[in-house]
Formats: structure tokens, C-alpha cells, sequence
């Protein structure tokens, strides 16, 4: 029998200590949203207020050919002003991106006891995890969101740890997207003048991990948020989202894609993956490419799932700003950090924005 989610206590205890989920909540039957998901008026998402994102997607196979200067500048202008774009042609079948999505919405189905296996205070294998939002422990206002997050070591640790269910999908997934990857960081450094070899960008992706989103029906997506805002804090991100929609994307300044401050939604796209900048880029490029600020809306007709591969330095790694850029620019924004403490920083806080990246900023003051 479920508890009364009108207790704070009761739906914490179900939700996020037993392994629950949001999902478990919803099937209980629920038909309001519990006052711990209800979000304060200045974080909820208007829909109606947004404009649609309407770039068409770039084509990556065009790269390495005739026009390959025309799709590079597309891919810079999009990391330069908006942090987000999304591609075709990008080397995953597209028959594995719908094998991914049915096999997210069948993985969260199972029991939940099947799931919870994985939480993180009981889960035989620190390379997976399953839970519910974000911090649930310092969040003000719980996101309406179910995961589950497999590191990546090597296949065979792979093979052996993530959950059999998804396994399989998940690594093909992983070693198909990652030559896009390449290819894109090989883009974005050289217009840095930045010449990289193979080995400086095996260090930006070294350490890589696949979630599996899961943002059930909502009684009133008004007043919740399946993910609050929040820039990736790794390299970059790949995003295969559903059919259904609802992510927004932050304007940072005045672009060709509209004014400061606006909010966008990166509507589905057919085929498509959406790339997303992560904090390191705008840390290396001196703040030159802009890590996007982004969220998540529920929705009241059907569940969404969404599938990120993130790609970000070993743990033990220093970055700062690439000493070319720099003298180039004559001033640095950024700090020398290890990522270790750039990771335990961002995972001890709310979702806040980008205020993960104050940690490192010097301020000019």
C-alpha cells in the first residue's frame, strides 16, 4: 500500500529511499502533484512563452567532404552562441536510437524492486546507479524524474555490471556515438587554433557514461519540472530524446537565435541526436563556446524517456582555459582545477543554473 504523499516524510521514504520512484508514485494512482515536486512559480516552465529552436539540424556527413568549412562553421556558430544543436548522418543506426527508446520505457517498468538493486547505498557495483532527481537531499523541490547511470570502464566490466535489460543496447549505443564525438571536439578545437591529436582528445572523453531518463505522466506538468536548469558539467553531451519533447534551452546572449534570457525548446527531430556543450568546453575555450543552461518539462499525456552518453576528463585531470586561446585573448576567465573537485562541487549542490561554473571562474573585480 502506498503512503499518504501528503507527508513529506512517507513520500520521501517511498520515493527515494526504497527505490520507489516517481514512476511507483504515479502508478499508485495518484491524481495531484504532492507538495514536495511543486516547484516556486520562478522555476516553472511556460510553455507558451518559448520559442521553438527552429535551426534545421547539420548534417555531419558532410564533413571531410566538399563541404566540410560551411558544416564546421555551422557547428561553431551553434557552440559559440546557443550550446546546443542537433545532428544527422551522425553514424548511429537509426534503428538502435528506437531499440534505445523501447528499451528505456521497458526498463522502467519492471518492479521496482528490480530497480532498486541499484540504488546507490546498496548497489553491488559503483559503476551503476539508479535513483530519483537530482540531490534529493539538498533540492528545495523534487524533479519529477527517474534514472539510471552506467559508467564506463572498459566492455568487459560493462558486460558484467550494467543491468542485462539494458546492457546490450546501451554499449552499442555508446561505441557508435563516439567517432561523432571525435570528430565534432577535432571541429571545435582546430577553429581554437588548436591543432589536437588523437591523445588530447582520448583525454577530454576518458571517462563516459550512459543514463537512461524517465519522466512519467504528470497530473499537472505546470507545476513541476522533470530536470531543473542546469549546464552538463563534462565535455559533451549526446542526447537521443523521444518523440514527445519538452526540453528548453537558455539564451546566454543576443544571437541569431534569440534575445539574452529567452528560453528555447529543442523540439524532436526524427533520427536525430542533439549535441550538447558541457562546462569543460567553455572552460577550455576560455569561455569562447557556452555550456547550455537547460531543463526538462513533464508532461500529462504520455511518459518520456530521454538517453545521454556524457563524455568528460578522468577525474584526476587538470583543466583550464588551452594556453593558446589564452594568449590569444590576453586574459584567462578560469582557474586550474582538478576535475575531482570540479565533480564533488557540481554533485553537492541543487540544480542552480550555471553557478557550478562560479567554482572556477576568477572574477575580474
Amino acid at each position: 500500500m502506498a503512503p499518504s504523499f501528503d507527508d513529506g516524510n512517507s513520500l520521501f521514504n517511498f520515493v527515494v529511499r526504497d527505490g520507489n520512484g516517481v514512476k511507483g508514485m504515479v502508478d499508485s494512482g495518484l491524481s495531484t502533484v504532492p507538495q514536495a515536486y511543486m516547484q516556486p512559480p520562478i522555476e516553472r516552465i511556460d510553455k507558451d512563452r518559448a520559442r521553438k529552436h527552429g535551426q534545421p539540424p547539420i548534417d555531419l556527413s558532410k564533413l571531410g567532404g566538399p563541404e566540410h568549412d560551411e558544416v564546421a562553421k555551422q557547428i561553431v556558430r551553434a557552440a559559440e552562441s546557443l550550446g546546443f544543436f542537433q545532428v544527422v548522418n551522425h553514424g548511429v543506426p537509426v534503428d538502435l536510437l528506437e531499440s534505445l527508446k523501447d528499451t528505456a520505457h521497458d526498463f522502467f517498468s519492471l518492479p521496482a524492486e528490480k530497480k532498486a538493486v541499484y540504488r546507490a547505498d546498496v548497489s553491488q557495483t559503483p559503476l551503476v546507479k539508479y535513483g530519483t532527481s537530482f540531490v534529493p537531499q539538498k533540492e528545495k523541490a523534487l524533479e519529477w524524474k527517474d534514472y539510471i547511470s552506467m559508467q564506463y570502464t572498459n566492455d568487459a566490466e560493462a558486460l558484467q555490471h550494467w543491468p542485462e535489460e539494458i546492457r546490450d543496447v546501451s554499449l552499442e549505443y555508446l561505441r557508435t556515438s563516439m567517432s561523432m564525438v571525435r570528430k565534432l571536439l577535432q571541429v571545435l578545437l582546430e577553429n581554437l587554433g588548436v591543432k589536437p591529436e588523437d591523445s588530447m582528445i582520448d583525454v577530454l572523453v576518458d571517462k563516459k557514461m550512459v543514463n537512461m531518463n524517465y519522466y512519467p505522466t504528470c497530473p499537472n506538468p505546470d507545476l513541476t519540472v522533470g530536470v531543473g536548469r542546469h549546464s552538463d558539467m563534462g565535455t559533451l553531451t549526446i542526447l537521443l530524446q523521444d518523440g514527445i519533447g519538452g526540453l528548453y534551452v537558455k539564451i546566454e546572449d543576443d544571437s541569431e537565435f534569440g534575445k539574452k534570457g529567452e528560453w528555447v525548446e529543442i523540439p524532436p527531430i526524427p533520427s536525430a541526436l542533439v549535441i550538447n556543450v558541457g562546462d569543460m568546453v567553455q572552460v577550455l575555450s576560455n569561455g569562447k563556446y557556452k555550456s547550455a543552461e537547460h531543463r526538462v518539462r513533464t508532461t500529462s499525456t504520455k511518459s518520456r524517456v530521454s538517453i545521454p552518453i556524457f563524455t568528460m576528463p578522468n577525474a584526476t585531470a587538470k583543466v583550464a582555459p588551452l594556453p593558446e586561446v589564452v594568449e590569444k585573448d590576453g586574459n584567462t576567465l578560469y582557474k586550474e582545477f582538478v576535475l575531482a573537485d570540479y565533480m564533488k562541487n557540481f554533485f553537492s549542490n541543487a540544480h542552480d543554473g550555471k553557478k557550478s561554473l562560479d567554482f572556477v571562474k576568477i572574477n575580474s573585480s
